[in-house]
């Protein structure tokens, strides 16, 4: 008994093996003779490649057209339909009637394939030349004349032409065609987007389909670019919102303050200073001194330095380039000359008012530098409220109108003073302002100073 199990298992396993290579035959066959799957090619990608070919077309014709235009300005706008017409046909050229796909198909992988050949002449690529020819004059060719046509006729005035004039039909009939190729074209994409097949129109009149040009073929896309653009835009974004709000020239002035203050000098102690042989600082400081500190008391230094700006210099039209001694004039050459300090000054004072350092200027000139000096916050004292005089160099926190008296009986008038007091009358001035923070008073005819809103401060 025990001779004839291993013959038992032996048949058994032999019947096994048997069975298993007729079913792997079997399973071998079907798969054979069941036809592999198509591809399945998104539509976005056909509508992608579209896109490209149109980029691609673009980027080549503008240096090109740039060219034109250095050469001669009327070449770029009498040949541009011609050379845009080059473009494309070197284009499909290279591309489809070489390769059987576009550029932009390519990179999408993708390629062109007629179900049928119908034709003995062949391209380069194997597809049918009659139907290659065919497409491109549809989509070349064609869309070239229809351009050409339409500007034509737009530039004689075939549309203002009489009802029974031939050119004013020709237009109807040219407005009409492209009104029902218009709405073949839509209906062909509704279409394309049902079934995805055909793209255009010329591809579902000739039959030409964009296939995978690969057996297997899948989809990859990268958002990485995608995200860099989105953070890119994100923060432009925020930086043009937030710069407006920075004031610039406040920032730059207080990191110049702070790092003036910082020297070799200031931080080391006051025994190790005569080693490096810095001086002790004398106890009286010496006065300073502004730009305009050796104009004369008659004369506007304000008035002065506007009319000492250059502006030929655009970078320096806000700055005073040179300086106006007292009683000086400028001569043909552009320097300044002396004249006789007898004759009238050359800047004058107009309603003068005095600053708080002392110092007399045009009323608009300083209220026009105080009221600017606040705003952009760019002088001198607490957070810059404070404009810098011309002549003392100390900052301004308020001024008042300068009240002179005047001899003599028939000033001006020509009506004699009966009381015999031969003093102006006084000028009350009020200025006011609701949205502005400078206060005027009618009374003495000051001008005061900015208060800051937001600390609080004064500077009167």
């Amino acid at each position: 008994m025990s001779s004839t199990l291993p013959s038992e298992l032996a048949q058994s396993w032999q019947d096994a093996w048997n069975y298993a290579q007729w079913r792997i035959s079997d399973i071998q066959a079907r798969i054979d003779s069941t036809p592999s799957p198509r591809p399945r090619i998104t539509r976005v990608g056909k509508v992608d490649a579209e896109l490209l070919d149109a980029e691609l077309a673009q980027l080549l014709k503008e240096p090109l057209t740039k060219a034109l235009g250095l050469a001669n300005s009327t070449l770029k706008a009498r040949w541009e339909p011609e050379l845009t017409l080059l473009i494309h046909l070197v284009l499909y050229k290279f591309s489809v009637w070489d390769q059987g796909a576009s550029y932009g198909a390519k990179l999408q992988g993708l390629k062109y394939a007629l179900p049928t050949s119908r034709t003995r002449f062949s391209s380069t690529s194997g597809l049918p030349g009659s139907t290659l020819l065919l497409h491109s004059t549809l989509t070349i060719l064609v869309p070239y004349l229809h351009n050409r046509l339409r500007a034509h006729a737009l530039s004689n005035a075939w549309p203002d032409a009489p009802s029974s004039d031939r050119r004013r039909k020709a237009w109807e009939l040219l407005t009409r065609v492209e009104s029902i190729h218009g709405l073949a074209a839509l209906l062909n994409f509704v279409l394309f987007l049902w079934n995805g097949r055909y793209r255009t129109l010329t591809d579902r009149l000739l039959r030409l389909r964009l296939v995978s040009a690969r057996k297997h073929f899948q989809r990859e896309v990268s958002y990485e670019f995608m995200n860099r653009q989105m953070v890119w835009h994100a923060f432009t974004e925020f930086l043009l919102f937030l710069l407006p709000l920075i004031n610039v020239r406040a920032l730059r002035r207080q990191f110049m303050s702070m790092t003036s203050r910082f020297t070799l000098t200031s931080v080391m102690p006051a025994s190790l200073r005569p080693l490096i042989g810095s001086k002790t600082p004398p106890s009286q400081e010496k006065a300073r001194r502004g730009k305009y500190w050796m104009l004369s008391e008659d004369q506007c230094a304000i008035c002065a330095e506007n009319a000492s700006t250059n502006f030929a210099d655009p970078a320096g039209a806000l700055s005073s380039l040179t300086v106006i001694p007292p009683y000086a004039a400028i001569d043909a050459a552009g320097s300044p000359s002396y004249s006789d300090p007898d004759q009238a000054p050359q800047f004058p004072v107009q309603t003068p008012y005095m600053t708080s350092c002392g110092h007399v200027y045009c009323y608009y000139c300083l209220t026009e530098r105080m009221m600017r000096t606040a705003d952009e916050r760019s002088g001198v004292g607490p957070k810059g409220m404070q404009w810098e005089c011309l002549r003392c160099g100390e900052g301004v926190n308020s001024a008042d109108r300068v009240e002179a008296q005047v001899e003599g009986p028939n000033y001006l008038s020509g009506v004699d003073d009966e009381d015999g007091d031969d003093s102006m009358s006084r000028m009350s001035f009020e200025f006011g302002s609701e949205d502005a923070d400078t206060e005027f008073t009618g009374m003495s005819g000051s001008v005061g100073s900015y208060t800051d809103n937001e600390s609080g401060m004064s500077s009167d």
